[in-house]
């Protein structure tokens, strides 16, 4: 890996933990609202241990990374090693710093607010090919030693965690809570998927030559012939299977259809798209 990507990763790390800190610290915390990860489990232990959280953070951040390098060896531990450190130390300068001041006493807004800047902060974190640290690494232990799924495993112990704060909060607060964490696994997902989800068309037409052409030589665009048959009159015609932006999208099905106004074309969203013209650079062939 180049330095500048080194540096790049090592600041979307840095940038991912410190817009978690602030959500905790602007959102979470002042508002009262209950949430599921490390931020969970140390509020619970401030309530009933009065252990600041920032505190509680740092110990069990460390704990667990030492576990994990453990169980699961030096490559994870790499991974984690900035998050398990720099966090804590965001979140102690700014508690010191700003304090626990809310942006809003709306409790809905909070929650809103604050599980969209966590979900966008994990996810930020996850694109640099690194961990948050803390209660991300007990799933990744119970899938190595159990073969548990880490999505389930994970939910359940946000679960757990979150009944844990519910022995001290009030029956509106944990629904808020629940909430809470729907939002930022939701805003995580869409995160993840930026810049990676694109728009597969297969179109079938009699003048599926004009629109291949069309497909490579005006949008720029590759294309694949598929060997298809009619299920009518079974006459072979061929597929045409292309994978564009979201913008392109118009601009295809208008001229599309102003080769072949009767062209049946079926536009699907595809999750991750890989390859020249999208993760690779695209070359240009000579016939």
């Amino acid at each position: 890996m180049s330095m500048k990507k080194i540096i790049i990763q090592l600041a979307g790390i840095l940038l991912g933990n410190t817009l978690y800190a602030l959500g905790v610290v602007l959102f979470i915390v002042p508002t009262g609202l209950i949430t599921g990860g490390t931020t969970g489990l140390g509020l619970a232990f401030q309530h009933f241990f009065e252990i600041p959280l920032s505190s509680f953070v740092t110990v069990f951040n460390l704990l667990m990374f030492f576990v994990g390098l453990l169980i699961l060896g030096k490559q994870f531990a790499l991974t984690t090693l900035v998050s398990t450190f720099y966090y804590p130390l965001i979140l102690t300068v700014l508690e010191k710093g700003i304090g626990y001041h809310s942006l809003t006493s709306d409790p809905l807004l909070a929650t809103l607010f604050g599980g969209a800047l966590i979900g966008i902060a994990i996810g930020i974190v996850i694109r640099c090919h690194a961990s948050t640290g803390g209660m991300d690494i007990p799933p990744l232990i119970a899938n190595k030693l159990w073969g548990l799924s880490i999505s389930v495993t994970m939910y359940v112990f946000d679960f757990l965690i979150l009944l844990l704060q519910a022995s001290f909060t009030n029956i509106e607060m944990i629904l808020y809570g629940i909430l809470l964490v729907l939002c930022y696994t939701l805003v995580l997902d869409r995160v993840l998927m930026i810049g990676q989800s694109q728009t597969e068309v297969f179109i079938v037409s009699h003048e599926h030559e004009k629109i291949n052409d069309m497909i490579i030589h005006e949008l720029d665009r590759g294309s694949t012939l598929l060997k298809a048959q009619t299920g009518f009159k079974k006459e072979e015609r061929p597929v045409i299977l292309t994978v564009i932006t979201h913008r392109e999208l118009p601009e295809l099905r208008g001229r599309v259809l102003d080769i072949d106004p009767g062209a049946f074309m079926i536009v699907s969203a595809a999750n991750e798209v890989r390859g020249r013209g999208f993760t690779a650079c695209k070359e240009y062939l000579s016939k």
